[in-house]
Order: structure tokens, then C-alpha cells, then sequence
């Protein structure tokens, strides 16, 4: 099935969103994330500051703004594995994909944005947030998936384990595009390193949570 338009009211506030989101990014590349303040990023979008914070409640979150795909994307990964196919397995998969895309979920985001992320203490703070949101996502979806109980501590476990492989890839990320090297180079670079990671995974969780 297609999905269904979007409502007139549903695009109207889509587009006031991506226009705060769109004229904030600009201004915090010129000037630094630090040194905007809200005010005139509701001035630059020409709404109402309440209206950036009724979109955006913490400034942060414009910079951000992929939060709700960043944190759920792993469990929903998980949760949508195909018969067969282990937890470690699925994400593996995704991951390549999500390298082929060069997809911004995974850190590529260009040198001058990872350069605005990394200069900014308040953006590296809220990043690591968002690592423990999406570990937390799919230890939860781990335990759903294979009726773990509430005081189970392995889908706990796991979801370190593969979170924090999905962290240090996303850094390592980031590293290489502050070197100055090209998308197609990092892609490649990349790809090794998931086979290193998740090859270093699979002892232990290779045959966890398989549908």
C-alpha cells in the first residue's frame, strides 16, 4: 500500500519545521552552534522564537535533528529482521547498506557540519544521548523480541555490545571526514571496518536473537 498524503496542516507544519531546521543550520555553520542563540533563529526563519521551541525544545535538537530516526533506527532494524536472520546479522546488513547511501544517520555528514558537532561541547553531549536513547531502544526491542523478562540482563548486554560497535563506527566516521577524506573513501574504509567489528561480535552473538 502507498503511503497516505499528508494532510494541508500536516505540510504546513513540516515546512515550518524544515525552514527553522534549514536557516539554523546555516547560521550555526557561519558562526558556530555556541554562538546562535534562538532568537535569531526564529528570526531567521521568520517565526515567532516559542514556535522554534514548540518544534525543537532544546536547541540542541536543531542541530540534531535526525534524533527520532538516529534512536529508533537499530530496533526497528531488529524488529523488521527477515526469517532466519540473527539480531547481529540484521544489523550488519543495514550497516552496509547505510554505507552505500552514505547515509547522514551514520556520521556522514560533510567536514564542515562534523566540524560544527565536534567544536560544540553542548553538541558532543547531546550525541552521546542519543547513543544511550538508541542502545536503550534496542535493548528493549532485544527483549521483546526473544521474551526476555524484565530482570533478564542479556538483551541488556547485547545491546552494548552492538551499540557500542554502531558508536565507534559513527566516530570513526566522523574522524575520517575531519581528515578531509572523500565519501567514496570512507565508504570503502568503512566496510572493512563493519567486517572487523561485527566478525568481533560473533562468538558471542551470532546465534542471538534469530528469528
Amino acid at each position: 500500500m502507498s503511503a497516505q498524503p499528508m494532510g494541508l496542516r500536516e505540510l504546513k507544519k513540516q515546512q515550518t519545521r524544515d525552514n527553522i531546521s534549514n536557516q539554523a543550520t546555516r547560521l550555526f555553520l557561519e558562526r558556530g552552534f555556541d554562538k546562535v542563540t534562538i532568537a535569531e533563529v526564529a528570526a531567521a526563519a521568520q517565526v515567532a522564537k516559542m514556535t522554534v521551541t514548540n518544534y525543537f525544545p532544546r536547541k540542541e535538537d536543531i542541530a540534531l535533528d535526525l534524533h527520532e530516526v538516529f534512536v529508533g533506527r537499530l530496533a526497528k532494524v531488529v524488529r523488521e529482521r527477515a526469517r532466519g536472520e540473527s539480531a547481529l546479522a540484521a544489523l550488519r546488513r543495514a550497516y552496509l547498506t547505510a554505507i552505500a547511501a552514505h547515509d547522514p544517520v551514520i556520521g556522514f555528514s560533510g567536514p564542515e557540519f562534523a566540524r560544527m558537532i565536534t567544536d560544540s561541547p553542548a553538541l558532543v553531549a547531546r550525541l552521546r544521548e542519543f547513543h544511550e536513547e538508541r542502545e536503550d531502544a534496542l535493548a528493549a526491542a532485544l527483549a521483546e523480541e526473544t521474551g526476555a523478562g524484565p530482570g533478564d540482563l542479556l538483551p541488556r548486554v547485547a545491546a552494548a555490545q552492538l551499540g557500542g560497535v554502531h558508536r565507534v563506527l559513527f566516530n570513526e566516521t566522523l574522524r575520517r571526514t575531519l581528515e578531509g577524506q572523500r565519501n567514496d573513501e570512507i565508504a570503502a574504509a568503512l566496510t572493512e571496518d563493519v567486517a572487523t567489528a561485527f566478525d568481533a561480535l560473533g562468538p558471542c552473538l551470532a546465534g542471538y536473537a534469530v528469528r
